[in-house]
């Protein structure tokens, strides 16, 4: 059976989603320290140079060689500039489910593209890889990640109870952790199948096809987060 996903790169009308490479370091480690993806996930904080390039060259892509999922650096296909990350993990391959992580960089909100590439990924996933769920989970104030599970169709399955530790900023400018209950989210085939105009979101077709690359030691030829 197998156990790990192939190396690819998916693209959209607008959007590429491919492997993280070390030329991303720099606006991955600006992405990171932003104050939302620091309340929300559970990142270092600080997010350091370091950081960003143990992500960037080594721990994105163990995700994949390693089976417990796969990291794609979302780019925009015009200027190539980083937008945000799709993360699959937490796979079980002997049910074909698997959990979905994302983060948009502060200046491409607004614009569709985490909902455009969550969705990219989830027929890819579906269609390619023979899967049977994605799951999302999402805390109980996170309004923004919550309307990217319903834009793309997710069905609300209910609460995991203080589940999760989210981060506040005080007065002084410092972080604490508070507790907070995680909404859980599914999608699974046959809510792609049954929406109009599957494979075409929002007036663009989000999943236009993928290539697939590797080299020997599973990264991208030519050649990383929630």
């Amino acid at each position: 059976m197998t156990t790990t996903f192939p190396d690819v790169t998916i693209s959209t009308d607008r959007l590429v989603l491919r492997p993280f490479e070390e030329e991303d370091v720099t606006a991955l480690t600006e992405m990171m320290n932003d104050e939302h993806v620091t309340a929300w996930t559970s990142v270092p904080h600080p997010y350091t140079h370091a950081d960003a390039r143990a992500w960037a060259t080594e721990a994105s892509h163990a995700e994949r060689t390693e089976g417990r999922g796969i990291v794609f650096a979302v780019t925009e296909f015009l200027t190539q500039r980083l937008v945000g990350i799709v993360h699959l993990q937490n796979t079980n391959w002997r049910t074909r489910a698997t959990e979905v992580g994302y983060v948009t960089a502060p200046w491409a909100r607004g614009e569709g593209y985490a909902s455009e590439s969550v969705l990219a990924v989830a027929q890819w996933l579906f269609r390619d890889q023979a899967f049977e769920r994605l799951e999302l989970r999402t805390a109980a104030d996170n309004t923004a990640s919550q309307q990217v599970a319903q834009k793309i169709g997710c069905i609300s399955e209910g609460v995991l109870r203080n589940a999760w530790i989210v981060r506040t900023q005080t007065a002084d400018g410092t972080w604490t952790d508070t507790r907070t209950d995680l909404i859980v989210w599914s999608l699974v085939p046959e809510d792609l199948d049954d929406a109009e105009g599957y494979g075409d979101y929002d007036g663009y077709d989000a999943y236009t096809g993928y290539e697939q690359r590797a080299d020997a030691n599973g990264h991208r030829v030519g050649a990383d987060w929630n």
